[in-house]
């Protein structure tokens, strides 16, 4: 193991383990990211694997009420403030088999700005989880906490709504994400000056897009500037549109990906879109997972089919959506 990748198992604990964790995240609330948790992890658990689903949203935990669970009694400040050694501890059972839930703070105001040490304390215990898939359910915004849980995870799950508030916060947290993750890669690289080298070069006035920056940094120095290439061509966002009504919504996330590409440099792959459904709602108030609720629904169908796609490995074949 080189010493980049053992530096990057820092904050990339997957990097060092079989675990397979899948972030679901967005720059804006109410977009369905707790939604998209936990039907993603009931349709993991019915397939038989083994999944903890953990709420990460430590300002405003609801994924259990997502799940039909009632407020645990333990929960993740428990872990943080030392009370529970063990984050096995943690995990409570739900109606669904196979599939426990980790709950977020409920208490403390403090748990919502997490220490680094209490944060890499955090992520290294993913990896002792008794669980072959964990589902993380971020928080909204841009915090270095949700972002590092984001870059920590195998893949990262973005929930965009067809609203112009939901897509500018989307591309907000894109680039977020993309200088975090540069921030990590440049100082274990050791290319920090080429970083500042390369943002000097720009005419003065000119905007400098981050797809600009590995660009001029390649050629400062081809070497290194691949390795930064190939850094950050390792991490992938996955796009779920939520809530889409038209073709023109649907479209929507297919220009979201191009743009991303464009700016960033970055790939996003378009696994696919949810339609609007009260009966989500609805279930909710019940306090049943729409999957268990309306097994048989369109919308169902369509988390089982990105789902499907998510354990496939290779998204190339994923490019473009269409509502049917």
């Amino acid at each position: 193991m080189d010493k980049i990748t053992e530096s990057l198992g820092q904050l990339n604990p997957h990097i060092l383990s079989d675990k397979k964790i899948w972030s679901v995240g967005g720059g804006k609330g109410g977009v369905g990211k707790s939604l998209m948790a936990a039907n993603t992890a009931i349709s993991l658990a019915q397939k038989g694997h083994k999944v903890v689903a953990i709420d990460l949203d430590l300002g405003g935990a609801n994924l259990h009420t997502c799940l039909g669970v009632g407020v645990p009694s333990k929960t993740l400040s428990d872990y943080i403030t030392g009370k529970i050694l063990d984050l096995n501890e943690l995990v409570v059972p739900t109606p669904i088999p196979n599939l426990g839930l980790i709950s977020g703070a409920q208490d403390e105001l403090g748990m919502a700005n997490l220490r680094n040490m209490q944060k890499n304390k955090l992520l290294a215990a993913l990896n002792k989880l008794n669980a072959e898939y964990i589902i993380l359910d971020l928080g909204a915004g841009t915090t270095h906490n949700t972002l590092d849980f984001f870059i920590a995870a195998n893949k990262g799950l973005l929930v965009v709504l067809p609203e112009p508030t939901s897509i500018e916060n989307t591309y907000r947290f894109i680039k977020s994400v993309f200088f975090r993750r540069l921030k990590v890669i440049e100082d274990f690289l050791e290319i920090q000056p080429l970083i500042q080298q390369a943002m000097n070069s720009r005419p003065q006035g000119q905007m400098f897009l981050p797809s600009d920056l590995v660009k001029k940094v390649t050629e400062l120095n081809p070497a290194l500037g691949q390795k930064l290439q190939t850094e950050i061509s390792k991490f992938k966002f996955y796009l779920i549109m939520n809530q889409v009504r038209t073709p023109q919504d649907v479209e929507i996330g297919n220009s979201i990906k191009n743009v991303a590409k464009k700016y960033f440099g970055v790939d996003i792959y378009y696994i696919g879109h949810l339609e609007y459904d009260a009966s989500v709602w609805q279930s909710i108030k019940r306090r049943k997972p729409v999957t268990i609720e309306y097994p048989n629904s369109p919308l169902v169908i369509s988390f089982k089919k990105i789902v499907a796609k998510l354990m496939d490995g290779p998204m190339e074949n994923y490019g473009n959506q269409k509502l049917l």
